[in-house]
């Protein structure tokens, strides 16, 4: 048995290629693990109503979704984090005085402020989201994520709003026009401490991979940390190791590292 026990994995640009495929050795590199005993959740900013069909075919039944504001253990439910409605509010405002566009994810919905905008349009294609409604002001939703659409960098200012919440770039092609909101007290890294607290493990024994800065927190959280070769460049400097691209078998080289795989 291996002395790693858990092992969390980013999804876009982590396990998820530039093509929209998924690599033969990122599959075999997530069967080895698992047959030598580790745990492994994929952890995502995604909703996961929307990554039933991925955590399927990989055969992974424990799951971190919206940055972190709920998980799932062995397919039982074990955290769930809302946002505050106020601060949903806010941002919605916020968004419409200056002609953003955002989704809010549900748990069991993606909420778009204006379904058909072209910058809406591409999202929803390149995440392969389903779905999908269009916000209405009188329903009272349990937000318990969210993505802001067709941002400039220097409008992110717009949002700072309250000291516990960050705006993190998503990290893909034709993309990098969305920030994911980040909370300093629910997000990757946080779920990552709660997991392993709730699992009686230490840090030592949990391993993650991921590419963009919403996964700071949680390579941080962990005894081995990999950030991707094709990583956010501000995302090296807080991780233990740097690997391949994914395009270039990112997780299966960095899991061979640690003798795991071969």
């Amino acid at each position: 048995m291996s002395k790693y026990k858990v092992l969390f994995l980013d999804i876009d640009g982590t396990i998820i290629k530039s093509d929209d495929s998924i690599d033969k050795t990122t599959i075999t590199a997530i069967q080895q693990a698992q047959k030598v005993g580790i745990e492994v959740f994929l952890a995502t900013g995604r909703p996961l109503h929307e990554i039933r069909e991925l955590a399927d075919l990989l055969k992974v039944n424990s799951l971190i979704g919206y940055n972190g504001a709920f998980a799932i253990y062995q397919g039982k439910d074990l955290f769930r984090e809302p946002m505050k409605k106020e601060s949903v509010k806010q941002f919605i405002d916020i968004a419409k005085k200056y002609q953003h566009e955002l989704v809010f994810y549900t748990k069991d919905q993606n909420i778009f402020t204006d379904l058909e905008a072209d910058c809406v349009k591409e999202f929803i294609v390149k995440f392969h989201l389903h779905k999908n409604d269009t916000y209405l002001p009188t329903n009272d939703y349990e937000v318990l994520g969210m993505t802001l659409i067709n941002v400039e960098s220097e409008e992110i200012a717009l949002y700072k709003m309250e000291d516990e919440i960050h705006l993190s770039q998503v990290n893909l092609e034709g993309m990098r026009h969305c920030y994911d909101v980040i909370r300093d007290k629910v997000n990757k890294g946080i779920a990552v401490q709660y997991i392993l607290e709730h699992l009686g493990l230490s840090k030592e024994s949990a391993i993650a991979f991921g590419d963009g800065l919403n996964d700071k927190e949680m390579l941080m959280s962990v005894g081995e940390g990999f950030a991707m070769g094709n990583g956010h460049p501000d995302l090296f400097q807080y991780v233990k190791h740097k690997t391949t691209t994914v395009n270039d078998s990112g997780i299966f080289n960095g899991l061979k590292t640690l003798g795991i795989v071969e």
